[in-house]
This record gives structure tokens, C-alpha cells and sequence, in this order.
């Protein structure tokens, strides 16, 4: 495949068009960031207690006497509290005491519907396009979050609160790709480490803001159906990838798509951007099965499938833990949110000016050492183990932002999205275990705080070990096939030593059997 970014040089980096395309697809973010804590808000736990029938009086009762009688379930139902919440899931559907398991079950279930949207987006973004699938996974989202307002039982809105986190992330991940690929240059590392992400975490900062302000839960479904719908006429303003066109071999499409760009930035359009189909090799047949067939793409792809395992256990544990801290919930959250937006900011800098491994590494350092430490502060120092939480976030959430730049580097654009997919679905993996620390710390009682924290800092350290071994893209163009992808100093030099005593096309032959 020739080289694209070659090809489009005469556009420039930053036009009019490119501009467009950053703004937009920031906007078509919106929807996805919005929802994310939705498996926070609705199904928050408040304190309660049996409900006491009001012909009881209990209050007059011996406590002796109290003390010795068996106890059972509460056959009145409960009260719960409305300091923050007039009503939620938990309190509608009672899943507490001997139906408190169904927390947790809940959200697992919205995680496996973002694992199954990842596999599904993925391969279907590879075989028909971005565009289709970004504006798929938006409509999911708004139709979603509609019905889940109207839930009768607690069975339909787990099948609805399914379907919603399906398109959660895949919205997410399709972004992210299709902004990458018609991007290049310094204008993609601006738009993949800052402007989606800040976009994204400013969209987050806004449901803690409305569940603030709307206290019931069936309400709050309505609202965040919002964002997806003023996302449609959006469709007529995003181009689909003309880096995937020339893929699948649609040379005449990226060819026009890309001479509009040129009459949007004023510049002129070579005679001929793209050689002509018969001089062009066949665009290549690849399926998920691609990313383990090769011993090259299958080392880089279980280190990333497990790196991105522990960011997301570590990112989505954090937000469950916050649970277990001193003071108020909507400004923990919100708190918890806005240590987002210098995170992002931190890996754009990292991105523009430093090694991706050295990137990684260090933040991811930084957010292990800050959980580890929570330890010894939280029993005695509410403040201060707010901070670390905060500082453990920036690490953590940091490197998330390098990962994703990354990600997208080592991957080929013939099978892109499947990647950037198929590690999102290890992603929720993580994410979907996230929600059993809390539940792990309440069967080992004398860790009951502290486990949750250090499982968090040692999931770190592990993406930083594993990120050790892959091989760096700093400054590296785009890889568009598989033979294209980099390789590790250590498995290059193996290759040389494999080949040593090989001359000439013996020696390229070897190599091309190698990949």
C-alpha cells in the first residue's frame, strides 16, 4: 500500500477542513462521555433501614430483650435516605440486603454490553466504514437511554441497561479511529490526546452537575438521551475515512473526498494522489483472527489486550471506591472528573514532545505509587487521602491518554478499528470486574478499605512492566498493513541473528516469511 500520508501532504495539517473535522468529531463525543457514570448515578446505594410500620414501638422495647430476638428480613420493606437522591434503581427495585448481589450483577452486565459492542463495532467499522458505525453507536445510546426510563422490573432494565453501554464505547473507540485516520500529523496528536479527551471529560463533568439537580433516576435516563439526538445532524458535516477507502481499494471515493478537502483549504490537488487500481496491490481480506495470526502482531497484541485490562480496572475502580470516602458525593464525582482534564492535557504534552513508552511508564507510575500510598492516610486523614486518590486518578487517567495514541500507532489501518476494539473489549473486562473490589473488601473484614486501593496500584504496575516490551512509534508514521507495524529492538535484533549468515534475497525471503 502506498504511503497516505505522503499522498495528502498538499492538504496541509490544520486547514479549514481539518479544523471542521477536530470540532465535529469532538462534538460527536459528547453522547458516549455523557452516559459513562450513568452506572454510577443510577444505581447509587443510599443508607437505609427496615421500614418500622407506624403502629410499632420499638423505641420502648428492652435493648436486652432486642439483642436476643432472631432476625429476619424486613417484611415492611425500607426506608431510604434522600439526602442525595429522591429515588434510584437500588430504592425502585429493593436490590438490597438478600438482593444486594444484583448491584454489582447490574453493573457487570453494562460492561459486558461495551465488551460485545467492541467486538461487534469493530469488525463491522473494518468491513463498512466509520461513519456508519459512529452514528449507529449514537442512535443506540439515545434510543437507549430513553427506554431505560420506562423499565417496569429490574430484568428489562438490565436487557436496556445492556444495550446501553454497548454503544457507550464503541461511540468512543469509532471517534477516536476516524479521527486519527483523516487527521495527521501534529493536528492528531492534538485531536487523540486532547481534544476528544477533554471533550469527553468535560461531557462527563455534566451528569454530576444534572443528577444534582434531577434526583430521580427515571428523569435522568430522559435527559442523557439528549446528547445523541442533537448529534444527527452531524451526519451531514463528517466525511467517512479516505485512509479506509484506500484500504478497501475505493481509490475514485478517497481520491473526491479528499479533493473537496483540497477546495475547503485552498490549495491545490495533484492530477494524480493515488496510484491507479491495477498498479495498486489488492486491498488486503483481514479479520480479528489477524490480530494472533503472525508472532509479530500477536506479542504486541496480548500485551496490549492486557495493558488496557488493567488501566480499565484501575480507572473504573477508582470511581466505584470513591463510595467509601468522607464527604460529598456529587462533589467527589465532579472532583473526580476535573482531575481529567489536566491528566489529558498532561499526555498531550507527553505525546507532542517524549517517547511513548517513557510517556507510560512514568504516569502510570505515578498513579500506582499515589494508590499505594492511600493506605496509610485513609483512616486517619480524609484530606489527604482525597489528594492521592486525585493524583492516583492523574496517573492513571494519564497514561489512558498515552495509551490510546499508542494503541492506534501500532495498529495497521486494514485492521485498525478491530484492534482498537478488540482492546477496548479487554478494557471492559476490567471494567467489568471493577465493581467486585468493593464487594472483595467486605468478605477479607481487616482489609475491608485498604484491599481495594492496593489491587488498584498493583493493576498499575502491571501495565507498566507489560509496556516494557512493546516497541516504540514516537515520530513514526502510521503503519497501513501488517507487514508495516514496528517491531521491538530486541525482536529485530533476534531476526538479525536468525538471519546471520544469510545473503541477499535469501535474507529478504527469510524476513518476509518472519512477518
Amino acid at each position: 500500500m502506498q504511503d497516505y500520508e505522503e499522498s495528502v501532504l498538499f492538504l496541509g495539517s490544520w486547514g479549514p477542513f481539518q479544523r471542521r473535522i477536530f470540532f465535529v468529531l469532538c462534538l460527536t463525543c459528547v453522547p458516549c462521555g455523557y452516559n459513562i457514570l450513568s452506572v454510577i448515578f443510577l444505581l447509587a446505594s443510599p443508607p437505609h433501614h427496615c421500614d418500622i410500620p407506624a403502629h410499632s414501638n420499638l423505641s420502648q422495647e428492652p435493648e436486652v430483650l432486642l439483642s436476643s430476638l432472631k432476625r429476619e428480613g424486613c417484611r415492611d420493606g425500607w426506608t431510604y435516605s434522600t439526602q442525595y437522591f429522591q429515588s434510584t434503581v437500588v430504592t425502585e427495585f429493593d436490590l438490597v440486603c438478600s438482593e444486594q448481589w444484583k448491584q454489582p450483577l447490574t453493573s457487570l452486565v453494562y460492561f459486558l454490553g461495551g465488551l460485545s459492542g467492541c467486538f461487534i463495532s469493530g469488525l463491522i467499522s473494518d468491513r463498512f466504514g466509520r461513519k456508519p458505525v459512529l452514528f449507529g453507536s449514537i442512535a443506540i445510546l439515545s434510543i437507549f437511554s430513553s427506554a431505560v426510563a420506562f423499565a417496569p422490573s429490574w430484568p428489562v432494565f438490565t436487557v436496556l441497561f445492556f444495550m446501553l453501554g454497548l454503544g457507550q464505547i464503541a461511540c468512543y473507540i469509532v471517534v477516536f479511529v476516524l479521527g486519527s485516520e483523516i487527521l495527521v500529523g501534529s493536528s492528531r496528536i492534538l485531536f487523540s490526546s486532547l481534544g476528544q479527551p477533554f471533550v469527553y471529560a468535560f461531557s462527563m463533568m455534566l451528569l454530576p452537575g444534572t443528577a444534582y439537580l434531577v434526583r430521580s433516576w427515571r428523569h435522568l435516563s430522559l435527559i442523557m438521551a439528549v446528547p445523541g439526538l442533537a448529534c444527527i445532524p452531524l451526519w451531514w458535516l463528517v466525511p467517512e475515512s479516505p485512509r479506509w477507502l484506500l484500504s478497501r481499494g475505493r481509490l475514485q471515493e478517497a481520491e473526491l473526498l479528499l479533493r473537496s478537502a483540497a477546495l475547503v483549504n485552498r490549495v491545490e490537488a495533484p492530477p494524480v494522489i493515488f496510484l491507479p487500481p491495477k498498479a495498486e496491490k489488492a486491498a488486503e481480506s483481514v479479520s480479528f483472527l489477524d490480530l494472533l495470526k503472525t508472532a509479530k502482531i500477536r506479542h504486541i497484541t496480548l500485551k496490549l489486550w492486557l495493558i488496557w485490562f488493567s488501566m480499565s480496572a484501575s480507572y473504573f475502580g477508582l470511581s466505584f471506591s470513591m463510595s467509601t470516602l468522607y464527604g460529598n458525593l456529587f462533589l467527589n464525582y465532579f472532583l473526580l472528573t476535573v482531575v481529567e482534564l489536566p491528566a489529558y492535557f498532561a499526555s498531550w504534552l507527553a505525546a507532542r514532545s517524549f517517547p511513548r513508552r517513557l510517556s507510560f511508564i512514568g504516569f502510570s507510575l505515578l498513579g500506582a505509587l499515589a494508590l499505594l500510598f492511600i493506605q496509610v492516610a485513609t483512616k486517619c486523614y480524609p484530606t489527604l487521602t482525597m489528594s492521592l486518590v486525585l493524583l492516583g486518578k492523574f496517573g492513571v487517567l494519564a497514561g489512558n491518554g498515552v495509551v490510546y495514541t499508542y494503541t492506534g500507532e501500532l495498529s495497521p489501518t486494514v485492521i485498525r478499528n478491530t484492534a482498537m476494539s478488540s482492546c477496548a473489549m479487554f478494557s471492559r473486562v476490567g471494567s467489568s470486574v471493577s465493581p467486585y473490589l468493593l464487594e472483595m473488601g467486605e468478605t477479607f473484614k481487616c482489609l475491608q478499605i485498604l484491599l481495594p486501593w492496593i489491587t488498584l496500584g498493583v493493576l498499575s504496575l502491571l501495565g507498566v512492566l507489560l509496556c516494557i516490551f512493546l516497541p516504540e512509534t514516537f515520530r513514526q508514521p502510521l503503519p497501513d498493513t501488517i507487514e508495516q507495524m514496528p517491531v521491538t529492538q530486541w525482536a529485530r535484533r533476534r531476526e538479525e541473528k536468525g538471519g546471520k549468515g544469510l545473503g541477499g534475497e535469501n535474507l529478504r525471503q527469510w524476513k518476509m516469511l518472519r512477518i
